[in-house]
């Protein structure tokens, strides 16, 4: 039996691929942390994937970085015990990630990390801290680009454990794509922009939240759908910035998978923090401008369609020279062509059979 953790919203769209072809190969055990705090749509992903219900729920909640990871090694170790147990796959660099990987390295369990080797280069940053200390824990390294195996030599780990896989995400994006408007809620009929915030450093500082608000007011020629993470609305009630939402800007809470693929895939633009929307993005040949000093998907820089924005005062210039100069094709990457799934189910097998020949 392996353990397949997902813990917050962004680790479903990677796990389902995965699930998908491990089934009928391996026995499989879907863990959900619960990290994810937003019961309803973390429903509503599960349904729209088609992920069966989760067999394991560990049911953490929102907390701060630290009581969260603490919380979720605490009640894993409690279910990851079982004898039956061959292997633990983690995905991604939520917090989860981090705490199952660790977890299951004491419990000298192998395991395997999918989305491995990407670098920000920036410790300030949670999911950095994450993402290198997975890496370090992992017996296999599972790669979506090729700057990704640069990043973990340099670190040290061995060649031997790091398999080019992928993108598990465009699996999902490209499974989906042609029911997306089956979605609930449907773009608008005018021009638009699509907008996603959630980054600590974006929403957590008031001065700076009220400048891209500002910055979002300046793009007057297009209609912003803002579907905002609750961390962002948050911070909006909390520093009563409600009056300071532009007159074009619509600001709701989150949306569920369906409906924001559909407005992400007919938007004139993107703006988002988001790492996975760089991504999509780039698939999908929308012109997206990142709310960052870096990113930790350097590949959607020079492959893809995206272009940083650390200042929040050229998002405008940075939004209207995207439009100018960009096509409008999708992008081809290697090896984000839908089966990324099929290679990393391959890996993980053999991961398992190696283990127990070991």
């Amino acid at each position: 039996m392996i353990d397949l953790v997902c813990g917050a919203r962004p680790n479903f769209m990677k796990v389902d691929p995965v699930a998908r072809q491990l089934r009928g190969r391996l026995r499989l055990r879907l863990v959900h942390t619960g990290q994810h705090y937003d019961h309803h749509m973390s429903r509503s992903f599960f349904d729209q994937l088609g992920l069966p219900r989760p067999d394991v729920n560990l049911g953490v909640g929102s907390a701060s970085l630290t009581t969260q990871t603490a919380l979720v090694m605490q009640r894993y170790e409690e279910v990851a015990a079982d004898r039956a147990l061959q292997a633990v796959v983690v995905v991604g660099d939520v917090n989860s990630t981090l705490a199952c990987a660790l977890t299951a390295v004491r419990l000298g369990l192998p395991v395997a990390h999918v989305e491995a080797g990407l670098r920000s280069f920036d410790r300030s940053m949670p999911e950095e801290v994450n993402r290198v200390l997975t890496d370090q824990l992992s017996d296999l390294l599972l790669i979506t680009s090729e700057e990704a195996r640069d990043n973990l030599v340099g670190e040290g780990r061995p060649e031997g454990s790091i398999v080019m896989v992928g993108n598990p995400m465009i699996d999902t994006l490209k499974r989906l794509l042609p029911r997306s408007e089956e979605g609930p809620l449907q773009p608008p009929e005018e021009p638009f922009g699509l907008v996603t915030l959630h980054r600590p450093s974006n929403v957590d500082d008031r001065e700076r939240l009220s400048e891209i608000l500002s910055a979002l007011g300046l793009l007057d020629d297009y209609v912003i759908v803002f579907p905002a993470h609750p961390r962002t609305l948050e911070a909006v009630e909390r520093w009563g910035l409600d009056g300071c939402v532009p007159g074009n800007v619509r600001m709701s809470g989150p949306m569920d998978y369906l409906s924001f693929i559909n407005h992400e895939r007919k938007a004139a633009f993107v703006l988002t923090d988001s790492g996975g929307i760089q991504e999509e993005t780039s698939v999908l040949g929308v012109p997206c401008v990142t709310i960052r000093p870096n990113t930790e998907r350097p590949v959607t820089l020079t492959a893809g369609t995206n272009v940083l924005c650390p200042d929040p005062s050229q998002i405008p210039e940075r939004v209207r020279r995207q439009l100018e100069t960009l096509s409008g094709g999708p992008c081809e990457i290697p090896y984000w062509d839908g089966r990324a799934g099929a290679r990393i189910a391959a890996a993980i097998v053999d991961l398992v059979e190696r283990s127990q020949l070991g």
